[in-house]
């Protein structure tokens, strides 16, 4: 048991379940866990799970990945989460059902030590008061940076429950579609991120955007782009972000300049999305990434 993780990943874990009737483990905050555990991190997860056979599968799997569960509730009433991935021009799509065992996060039951280094959420496990409140309770005892995971998923968000959470942030993720939602008022994307970093105070916002790659821009006033290679095999993108995430908060933690930050993420990203699911069961394809960043 690690008393003093850098990470506090918060949210949902999930089972992607695929048209061709195959499914996947996932959630962003799940695949983002599991990526920071396999490049030598020990994060503490903070989720939900059923009291039921995709929750006992769950368990058994963050133990055989070497995840800590100290923070992973069991619910008798809720189910573990699902979502039904439907792909449509070659764009995943999801059905997010609702009342899962995440939706129900339990405050009380996380402890009441002050945390340091790293929180990360994103939105979606906070479309229930529940674990919504769960959270509150987790950045009242958190001390040290904050980065949200935007993911609007219609209907499960509400302006007035996402932007609090934002004026909390550091660092915010999210895709282009998403800031546009967020802040119609700009119609260019770099003075849509700068109107966006002025009116939350952010130290630095990440944009994603598919195949054209993504832009930064930090409080310094500088923007940084990348671009994936034109060489990229796409299998699927479902977790392409969770994994550029994954790299934001290993970077941030290791001071990396915020141009090494997204290449690699960008690298990483492009190497996942070879591949089928959200998370990759091979340690040595993450052992690949941290000798090539010697870090």
């Amino acid at each position: 048991m690690n008393n003093n993780p850098l990470f506090h990943i918060f949210g949902e874990v999930l089972f992607d379940h695929f048209p061709d009737g195959s499914r996947v483990l996932g959630g962003a905050p799940f695949n983002v866990a599991w990526h920071l555990q396999a490049f030598g991190q020990a994060p503490r997860f903070i989720s939900r799970i059923g009291d039921d056979p995709s929750g006992y599968e769950i368990a058994a799997l963050m133990d055989g990945w070497d995840m800590s569960r100290d923070a992973v509730q069991t619910d008798n009433v809720h189910p573990t989460g699902s979502v039904q991935v439907l792909i449509h021009n070659g764009e995943p799509h999801y059905d997010i059902v609702a009342d899962s065992a995440y939706d129900f996060i339990d405050g009380h039951l996380l402890g009441q030590k002050q945390t340091h280094g790293i929180l990360y959420h994103g939105s979606l496990a906070t479309r229930n008061p529940v674990s919504r409140k769960a959270l509150q309770t987790t950045k009242a005892q958190h001390q040290g940076k904050v980065l949200v995971d935007v993911n609007l998923r219609p209907p499960w968000w509400e302006r007035e429950t996402l932007l609090p959470l934002l004026h909390d942030a550091d660092w915010v993720k999210l895709n282009e579609a998403e800031l546009s939602a967020l802040c119609p008022e700009a119609s260019k994307l770099e003075a849509s991120m700068q109107a966006f970093c002025a009116q939350f105070d952010l130290e630095t916002l990440v944009v994603t955007r598919g195949e054209q790659g993504a832009i930064a821009y930090d409080r310094q006033q500088h923007f940084v782009t990348v671009k994936p290679p034109p060489s990229t095999v796409v299998v699927d993108t479902v977790g392409a972000g969770d994994a550029f995430a994954a790299l934001l908060l290993l970077g941030l933690s290791k001071q990396w300049p915020l141009e090494t930050i997204l290449e690699r993420a960008q690298t990483f990203a492009c190497a996942l999305v070879g591949r089928r699911g959200a998370t990759v069961a091979d340690r040595a394809f993450y052992q690949a990434f941290s000798e090539q960043w010697n870090d």
